[in-house]
């Protein structure tokens, strides 16, 4: 069990997506990329508001969103801690496709495009091959 988890929040005020669900996704986010497991500790409120001055409430009601959707469970005192995972088996094992993704990233942006030309392109692509049920 850790003591503290190894996830610092990046807020990006100019992305039109509100404070709370930024802390939302990037939880998840770090859950999927087993980053954060069950037993650890997210920051608490005086930390994230620290690193990133904004507001305790928005931190507290991005934890209680997380804990309402049964991600990670309050303990009076203690601090926040995850309680499952978003992660699977094979999530463990991307080492390979993290570097060609990487590899790629490199050559768009050599090729000139900035980080909302790759992430449009890549979220089409995504989009396309998962409605698709593509291989």
């Amino acid at each position: 069990m850790a003591e503290s988890a190894a996830v610092e929040f990046r807020i990006d005020r100019r992305s039109g997506v509100a404070t709370y669900l930024q802390i939302v996704q990037q939880t998840k986010q770090a859950l999927r990329l087993n980053l954060l497991e069950p037993g650890d500790r997210l920051p608490t409120a005086r930390e994230v508001v620290e690193a990133t001055a904004i507001n305790p409430n928005t931190v507290l009601k991005a934890y209680r969103e997380l804990e309402r959707e049964g991600l990670v469970e309050a303990r009076r005192g203690l601090g926040t801690f995850v309680t499952r995972t978003l992660g699977s088996a094979a999530a463990a094992d991307d080492a390979p496709l993290r570097a060609e993704l990487a590899d790629w990233t490199r050559r768009a942006r050599t090729a000139g495009l900035d980080k909302d030309d790759v992430s449009a392109l890549f979220t089409a692509v995504l989009d396309s091959t998962f409605e698709g049920n593509q291989d």
